[in-house]
């Protein structure tokens, strides 16, 4: 019986490998980084304090909180927009409930969504009544068991994303 001979393996084969090898090593590293070493700012409303991820251009605002599994009690995202307006969030890819925040430029709370279900995906979106510069979410049921409402005045500090 004669060997099958499956060609033989070339020094530039090896360079590809590795060179392949090492893009997917430094693609993970990247999205490990983004992941973990997110910004953060402390949000303080009502009598807690949250530790809120921030969401300060379109592309992270538009990920949110979509395909987060959960979020402990004393997390939140906070979305950082440019200017006022009645800035849109829907459940797209949501895999929890959570509680909307609308802030003004003076970070008072101007309106309120309770328990938005994830079920509503793109089919709904939430608006504030009034215009706003901040978006923070969180676990739903928070707003109620911390007595968040319309008026109240939050305190954080974020870097000017102009």
């Amino acid at each position: 019986m004669v060997p099958v001979s499956l060609g033989r393996w070339r020094p530039h084969t090896t360079g590809i490998l590795i060179g392949g090898l090492v893009l997917v090593l430094v693609a993970l590293i990247a999205l490990y980084m983004l992941n973990n070493f997110s910004p953060t700012t402390d949000v303080k409303i009502s009598a807690n304090v949250f530790k809120a991820r921030l969401a300060t251009t379109q592309s992270e605002r538009e990920q949110g909180l979509s395909g987060i599994e959960e979020l402990a009690a004393n997390e939140a995202l906070l979305m950082v927009y440019d200017g006022d307006d009645k800035w849109g969030i829907w459940m797209n890819n949501m895999k929890i409930p959570i509680d909307i925040v609308w802030l003004d430029s003076n970070k008072e709370v101007v309106h309120i969504v309770t328990d938005a279900s994830p079920d509503l995906g793109t089919s709904k979106t939430f608006r504030p009544r009034d215009a706003a510069r901040y978006v923070l979410e969180v676990p739903a049921g928070t707003v109620q068991k911390s007595a968040i409402k319309i008026g109240d005045e939050a305190m954080f500090t974020v870097k000017d994303t102009q």
